[in-house]
């Protein structure tokens, strides 16, 4: 497929509605640009850089973000299912504030999260509830050890 070769420069301009197929669009610039409601599909976007965007609301499904980095960002509220994080790591990760009104705490439901490691973390309050201890050890000491000597 041969491909129409232009450079468009928009200013000032409502492009609401347009549709682009089947088009190559590398190093394009967006600067204070309203994309509220448009739809990315089959797109590539590989090491696309997003910066002060207001992405509430945002739905990414069939996705590949390996090797992504979220920074500085606020996900209350997020929704993470099915999702591999395969070599992920948290750091800095906060709560908000006690008289935040939409405080509400972090749920894994039917997660594996074998061989996580939480060091230097905040657990006050946790709360495992039929979960799969084998192995499970606090600085160094088996959990299941020390729950068979306090039921004796």
């Amino acid at each position: 497929m041969e491909l129409n070769t232009q450079q468009l420069n928009f200013n000032m301009t409502d492009i609401s509605g347009s549709s682009f197929k089947d088009v190559r669009a590398e190093e394009l610039v967006f600067d204070n640009v309203n994309l509220a409601k448009s739809s990315f599909n089959n797109v590539n976007m590989s090491e696309l850089k997003v910066n002060d965007v207001n992405m509430s609301g945002l739905k990414l499904t069939n996705v590949n973000g390996s090797r992504s980095s979220i920074q500085h960002a606020n996900l209350s509220h997020i929704d993470v299912d099915h999702v591999h994080l395969y070599g992920a790591r948290f750091n800095q990760i906060v709560l908000p504030e006690e008289d935040d009104t939409e405080r509400a705490p972090i749920v894994f439901t039917n997660s594996n999260l074998s061989g996580t490691q939480f060091r230097n973390c905040d657990l006050t309050d946790a709360d495992l509830t039929d979960c799969n201890i084998k192995g499970l050890k606090i600085n160094g000491i088996l959990v299941e050890e020390l729950l068979k000597n306090y039921s004796k």
